[in-house]
């Protein structure tokens, strides 16, 4: 299972981008969508929603179990993915792409690799390993 590079990786199975000007998006793995089994449900935080990293911030419903989502990133949300709310599948589907969750304005004192609990492709990939 390829994880993309350019991401980091939470112990949780979320994924986040580089803040880039602030903002990052975050989303599950691809281990995660598997393990979850057909999501058939997210709900997401709203706009404007301070999450904090580690902290619960949503939850993926699926044929198999429902899950807490928890946010890789301090800071205020931004946006939400309105087609993963309309088409769950699409975390199954394209968890890296189409498949996103949320977009959060991280907080100043987050750094752009990321906070330092975040792992790298190569370190998720070992985690994950069964």
């Amino acid at each position: 299972m390829s994880n993309p590079d350019q991401l980091r990786y939470s112990k949780e199975h979320e994924w986040v981008t580089a803040a880039e000007g602030g903002l990052a998006t975050v989303g599950i793995t691809k281990y995660a969508a598997d393990s979850l089994g057909d999501v058939v449900f997210v709900q997401l935080p709203q706009v404007g929603e301070s999450i904090a990293a580690g902290e619960t911030c949503g939850e993926l419903e699926s044929t198999k179990s429902v899950s807490d989502l928890y946010s890789p990133v301090s800071g205020e949300v931004i946006e939400v993915n309105q087609q993963v709310v309309d088409d769950p599948a699409l975390v199954n589907s394209s968890p890296f792409e189409d498949g996103w969750l949320f977009r959060v304005q991280v907080a100043d004192d987050a750094s752009d690799a990321g906070p330092a609990n975040l792992m790298s492709a190569e370190e998720y990939a070992e985690f994950t390993k069964e």
